[in-house]
């Protein structure tokens, strides 16, 4: 009874809606989508721009976690008085503007830019950057790298540095405590934070479109073509279906990952 109200407020509020978008957009039959939904998944074009989006999601997923992970170890671990300042800076990007950020990589990757200003003061072609996967790549590492140190680094911290001592007690090495105590124990943050950053990567529109141009088109980008530019509702509601159904995957893919640890451990 006490789950009720947000239960209906839920099911009316965001279920509801969701699915008449996906499957009855205006003027639009659900046959329509799912019949457009078909050619999609056939098409060469559209099914690149699917690869694209799964690829580099995937690869901005394992640089996040990467990178994340060691960085959440050590201020989890650290006992300077300046660990919850760090700690601060490090998830400060999080407060800004994704918008703000990404004409930052602008500046940056420009063949006027930082860097191509560098390449030709010291004799080199300016190096093309913008507008390729690489750029895109970049771009979201630094959005969701903050996301996934601050939810690798609540798990961390929970974990008992007392349990790698012991380990290393026991003739383990830092190394080997690392992998066989601390990382498995820390798991659920983990997939929790690859779950977030994948999600995120696969459906952010503002950075592909600034740093991918209309050369490197992900779904993100192909969703609002479709809605705002060709007005084709059946081909935006089929993309958003792709988009959701990618998602859903990973989570439960990531639940299954961390429930098989958890009764393992």
């Amino acid at each position: 009874m006490l789950l009720a109200p947000g239960v209906v407020f839920i099911v009316l509020g965001f279920c509801v809606p969701a699915l008449m978008l996906l499957f009855a957009p205006p003027g639009v039959t659900a046959g329509d989508v799912i019949a457009r939904l078909g050619r999609m998944l056939q098409d060469p074009y559209d099914l690149a721009i699917i690869w694209r989006t799964v690829g580099l999601g995937l690869l901005v997923t394992v640089l996040s976690v990467a990178f994340g992970f060691p960085i959440a170890l050590l201020l989890a671990r650290s006992t300077s008085r300046w660990a919850g300042l760090l700690l601060a800076l490090a998830i400060f990007p999080l407060l800004l503007s994704n918008v703000v950020r990404t004409y930052g990589w602008l500046v940056l990757l420009g063949k006027n830019g930082v860097i191509g200003q560098i390449a030709t003061a010291l004799g080199l072609p300016a190096p093309q950057l913008l507008y390729t996967e690489t750029a895109i790549v970049l771009g979201l590492l630094q959005l969701f790298l903050p996301l996934a140190i601050i939810s690798c680094y609540s798990a961390v911290a929970q974990v008992d540095g007392g349990l790698e001592d012991a380990a290393r007690g026991l003739g383990a090495s830092r190394t080997r405590a690392l992998w066989t105590v601390t990382l498995p124990l820390s798991l659920p943050g983990v997939v929790v934070a690859a779950t977030l950053v994948f999600a995120g990567s696969t459906t952010a529109y503002t950075t592909p479109y600034l740093l991918g141009g209309s050369n490197q088109r992900m779904l993100a980008t192909q969703l609002f073509n479709y809605s705002s530019v060709s007005i084709d509702w059946a081909g935006a509601s089929a993309v958003a279906i792709i988009m959701t159904a990618l998602v859903f995957l990973v989570s439960a893919a990531s639940a299954a990952l961390a429930g098989r640890k958890g009764s393992v451990a």
